[in-house]
């Protein structure tokens, strides 16, 4: 499979952003305070890190076969940790999610644009599966500020 030099340097752009979006969750995984983030964020960095995978794989030449199913697993419930009265804690956990919030929204962006960009349907699904998973990491980080009236 031969890439053109535009599609080259998408997925060297993607590559660096799903190794900054595992980096980030590792890091916010130790520094949140709730155990459920804690573990919320340990979860999709290794989705992340599959990410990253995958878009190696596609540099190496190789389309992977991607799942039926963009998520590994269902969607997590999460139950209220902070109560309505703002506490250092839940202050930390909230900028930590709203971080990631804004990475998982730039990073589902970028996506899209690759699968506009590429020629290869393969690589177009895989981009497009990645981007859906994405966007599932959002809603899990949104449905936990939910829970715990971080988000307005």
């Amino acid at each position: 499979m031969q890439l053109s030099q535009k599609e080259t340097s998408l997925l060297k752009e993607l590559k660096d952003q799903e190794k900054l979006c595992v980096e980030k969750y590792n890091k916010h995984a130790s520094a949140a305070s709730d155990q459920q983030l804690k573990s919320l964020f340990t979860q999709i960095a290794q989705s992340e890190q599959t990410h990253y995978n995958t878009i190696t794989q596609i540099e190496n030449g190789t389309v992977p076969q991607m799942s039926g199913s963009s998520s590994s697993s269902a969607q997590p419930t999460f139950n209220a940790t902070y109560s309505a009265a703002e506490n250092t804690n839940m202050q930390n956990d909230c900028y930590l999610c709203t971080d990631l919030l804004s990475g998982e929204k730039h990073v589902s962006q970028l996506y899209n644009t690759c699968i506009f960009e590429f020629k290869n349907e393969g690589i177009r699904n895989a981009l497009n599966h990645i981007q859906k998973e994405e966007q599932e990491h959002g809603k899990m980080i949104y449905d936990y500020m939910a829970a715990n009236n971080m988000y307005s």
